[in-house]
């Protein structure tokens, strides 16, 4: 009896020790960040720049693993369901917490099986037309919507993403219907729009903006409250004719629920200040990004208030999963 009491004292005793240095050796293996967005995207790119900085400045491989579909079901369900020792990362964008009162019957709950680490960045979208579209402004856009309900398609990266509830925002602001159209990613929404099959899309600044500027798109408006320093000539949609109209793209990193504190404030500590480089902001910048930096607390806090804030839009605008 007492040599088992004394090797379970020991037990009890070791696993206390070995938290503190396995957070403190921590990474000792490489590590994995489930994307569960298209390859091209912007999470793929900016968990792609993240990973190599992060690889470089922490000694272990940062390994990028896009499985995209299911408008992020899909990966975010894989990492929830990932050992909760640091060595598997979720990116993640508003879609989830559109998701969360979007598509009530998910096999995950974002707040209770994940924790918050850190966000990355922000950037806008910006609405664009193919150039056989009759619309050379936002109110045209708005008039030739009304004049044949339905008859307009969007396209999006899948149902919940930011893309979709961009569209949804605006159908419900500027009092239209359009068709929404989701594809399994990004890459083949824009294609969609490129090639003409689709009329529109709302696609992020960052990757939009270079077929915007060799007029294989028409841009219509941008998404966010002020315009965008990458394409300033495109009025808001805000100014452009729908007041109050605002919606942009965030990224940010969780993990799966129970990974230890000292290594979420690592992480934490290690993303913020990538963030804050200047090479960074000069870079991310050149893309229409804003770098987002905030504790593992008030992220926590900021994923709480935008759950709310789309699930307000989701009821305004009736907005379903099988849509």
């Amino acid at each position: 009896m007492l040599r088992t009491t004394v090797a379970t004292i020991a037990a009890v005793l070791g696993a206390l020790a070995a938290s503190p240095a396995t957070a403190q050796d921590y990474p000792a293996r490489p590590v994995k960040i489930i994307v569960p967005f298209d390859a091209g995207g912007p999470a793929d790119v900016f968990a792609r720049f993240l990973a190599q900085r992060l690889t470089e400045t922490m000694g272990q491989p940062f390994v990028v693993d896009d499985r995209p579909g299911a408008g992020s079901l899909i990966g975010t369900d894989a990492a929830a369901k990932s050992a909760p020792d640091g060595y598997t990362l979720l990116l993640m964008s508003n879609a989830q917490t559109v998701n969360e009162s979007l598509v009530p019957n998910k096999p995950y709950a974002l707040m209770k099986d994940f924790v918050p680490v850190a966000p990355i960045n922000y950037s806008d979208l910006v609405l664009v037309v193919n150039p056989a579209v009759p619309a050379a402004s936002l109110a045209d856009l708005v008039r030739l919507a009304k004049a044949r309900p339905g008859g307009l398609n969007y396209a999006s990266s899948g149902t919940g993403t930011p893309y979709h509830m961009a569209g949804e925002l605006f159908k419900a602001m500027a009092g239209v219907d359009i068709v929404h159209v989701p594809y399994k990613g990004s890459g083949g929404a824009r294609t969609g729009v490129l090639g003409g099959q689709v009329e529109m899309m709302f696609d992020a600044v960052t990757t939009m903006s270079e077929n915007v500027k060799a007029g294989k798109v028409r841009a219509l408006g941008t998404t966010g409250k002020t315009r965008s320093a990458v394409l300033p000539g495109v009025p808001t949609i805000a100014e452009a004719g729908v007041p109050g109209y605002d919606a942009v793209i965030w990224l940010g990193v969780l993990a799966p629920r129970n990974t230890p504190r000292e290594i979420v404030a690592r992480l934490n500590a290690e993303i913020t200040r990538i963030a804050n480089l200047p090479d960074t902001r000069q870079e991310w910048g050149k893309r229409g990004a804003v770098p987002m930096t905030m504790s593992p607390e008030d992220f926590g806090r900021f994923l709480a208030d935008d759950i709310a804030k789309w699930e307000r839009i989701v009821k305004i605008s009736g907005a379903r999963p099988d849509q």
